[in-house]
């Protein structure tokens, strides 16, 4: 991701997020600005000519502090990635995003795939993150954990979650009161990958 990259990055990020997903948790400019200051080889763009089509934000954590199941704001250290440590050992995967009309191309899969690689190149010990469950708040499902766990044994599907375990990741546990999300009921997916 370059600097020619934000405002494709930005307008990526209203198509891929729209309403009800709160306007104000989308990144900014100044969010990217820190994101390729800190960590260059950690933000990537999928382009179709000059359009981003994708994108993938990370950051680099110390192991504990993800495995403390702290709320994204705390854990990420905020749009700014305050918690950036570049001696951590966990690629952390802050957000991703593919263009409505570029989905199913196997872009999300590419993404994920570059990830992976870095987590090899870089020497990490674990790729992580936290994931929506937007098809939560619509299933019926009275429990969060009941829902995650019927997503993992292939009972339902979710169009965050279901594509992640697809791409190998294990989920290890539901965190309640993880972020703004009302699709999600507030909670995420806690995923892991180890090479």
């Amino acid at each position: 991701m370059e600097p020619c990259h934000f405002s494709g990055v930005i307008e990526l990020q209203e198509l891929a997020f729209p309403p009800p997903f709160d306007r104000d948790l989308l990144w900014k400019e100044e969010h990217l600005v820190a994101h390729t200051t800190k960590f260059p080889l950690g933000q990537i763009v999928a382009l179709f000519g000059p359009k981003v089509v994708g994108s993938c934000s990370n950051s680099i954590l110390e192991s504990q502090w993800f495995d403390l199941g702290l709320p994204w704001k705390e854990m990420v250290g905020g749009y700014s990635i305050n918690t950036f440590n570049p001696s951590g050992k966990t690629l952390f995967g802050l957000d991703i995003s593919v263009h409505p009309d570029y989905r199913h191309t196997g872009i999300g899969k590419a993404l994920y795939d570059h990830r992976k690689s870095l987590v090899c190149n870089l020497e990490f010990e674990r790729y992580a993150t936290t994931c929506r469950l937007p098809d939560f708040e619509m299933s019926g499902c009275s429990n969060v954990h009941t829902y995650g766990k019927e997503v993992c044994d292939q009972v339902r599907s979710d169009r965050t979650l279901t594509p992640l375990l697809r791409y190998g990741l294990t989920m290890i546990s539901v965190l309640e009161n993880h972020w703004d999300d009302p699709e999600s009921g507030n909670a995420a997916a806690r995923l892991e990958w180890y090479p």
